[in-house]
């Protein structure tokens, strides 16, 4: 296996989470120079998750189809330049366009990204293991990107700082275009992709990403808002926060990096899942109730490192039990559901929080969303492959 593509792959999850993070990153800097609100914020989020999701409902068939050469390429393209939009934005209306064409190239390079990795890490035989490594750089961009942020706002300003980040994506874009990819499956058909919706692998797995992925996006957005409001605000306040958003990407990457040390993770990572989402839920409890910065800081890095092999070993999972010319479709409609959870919770917590309620109150939903994750869990191991598609 060409090992440019194992990179591409990897840059790929890298920059899906800088998309995913991004907003929360730059949240407390953007309300500042755009003039918007909590609600506001809530609505760009629930744009660039409801692209999202609708865009990647058609990205996992094409991807099986066309392969994932032309899906890496617009999605290297159309995100860097989603995001020097974002950065050089001067209204709402302008951040609003920016989230939606950030919807759509983050969709193309997480289903490229996603599928490759269990195809190109061990051989494919370890589907859970391999996801959670080639995640491992999904967390370090959750990493990255605010810390990034954080260092060029001090020096560089709002739009120099976000700039740059647009401009790491486009050179990932010059190395996608060198590379060689897989060949594509000739047996696959559109059709293929409707009988999936039948199968009880990809439903639950489906729901279980619905909860899951309105946890992890929640958390990237109001977890700098939440400890700007514990620290108490000053000068220092927003920087701090930023600083913690990283450590929770850490925590996430660390997480992630742990599970996939762990040979024939697949097996047991049903098991790993359900003692994870009880984790992720004591964390969310600790957030809600303490007044303690120092506490809060412990609590959302328990739930990143609870956060971290959670997604990876759902996706794992259930591709392990189907064709792998069929992950590019079971991946498009198990994360396609995901994003109905990303798209509206974290702006109901925004409207919470512009109605009168604190940040740390409004996340009592993600505790709801954790406990509700812990039930569907426990299912996805007793769940096996369909005899046939």
């Amino acid at each position: 296996m060409n090992k440019r593509v194992v990179v591409v792959a990897l840059m790929a999850v890298f920059t899906v989470a800088a998309c995913f993070v991004i907003l929360g990153s730059v949240s407390v800097e953007m309300m500042d120079t755009l003039n918007i609100n909590e609600a506001e914020l809530g609505s760009l989020v629930l744009t660039l998750f409801l692209t999202s999701c609708i865009v990647q409902l058609f990205i996992g068939p094409l991807v099986d189809k066309l392969g994932h050469k032309p899906l890496a390429i617009v999605g290297f393209a159309v995100t860097g330049i989603s995001i020097l939009l974002l950065a050089f934005a001067t209204s709402f209306t302008m951040a609003m366009v920016a989230c939606i064409l950030l919807g759509i190239g983050a969709m193309s390079l997480n289903t490229v990204g996603n599928t490759l990795i269990p195809a190109v890490l061990f051989e494919g035989k370890d589907p859970a293991r391999a996801s959670n490594l080639g995640n491992v750089f999904f967390g370090l961009g959750y990493v990255l990107t605010p810390l990034l942020f954080t260092l060029f706002f001090k020096s560089m300003g709002y739009t120099a700082a976000v700039s740059i980040l647009g401009v790491i994506v486009i050179v990932f874009l010059v190395f996608s275009l060198t590379t060689s990819y897989p060949q594509v499956s000739s047996g696959f058909r559109f059709s293929m992709s409707f009988k999936l919706l039948e199968k009880a692998a990809v439903i639950i797995a489906a729901v279980a990403l619905f909860f899951y992925m309105s946890l992890e996006i929640t958390m990237a957005t109001w977890s700098k808002p939440l400890m700007k409001e514990i620290f108490g605000g000053g000068a220092d306040a927003s920087a701090k926060a930023g600083i913690v958003l990283s450590l929770f990407g850490a925590a996430m990457t660390i997480g992630r990096f742990i599970a996939s040390r762990i040979k024939n993770l697949t097996d047991i990572g049903a098991r790993v899942i359900v003692l994870m989402s009880l984790v992720s839920l004591i964390g969310i409890i600790i957030m809600v109730m303490t007044k303690t910065p120092t506490i809060a800081i412990l609590a959302i890095l328990l739930t990143g490192l609870a956060f971290g092999p959670i997604f990876p070993n759902i996706v794992g999972i259930t591709f392990a039990k189907f064709d792998p010319k069929l992950h590019g479709s079971i991946f498009g409609i198990i994360f396609t559901v995901g994003l109905l959870g990303s798209t509206f919770v974290p702006n109901f917590v925004g409207n919470l929080s512009a109605g009168g309620e604190t940040v740390q109150q409004s996340l009592l939903i993600a505790a709801v969303m954790a406990g509700i994750l812990l039930i569907i869990a426990w299912f996805i191991g007793r769940i096996g492959a369909p005899k046939k598609i």
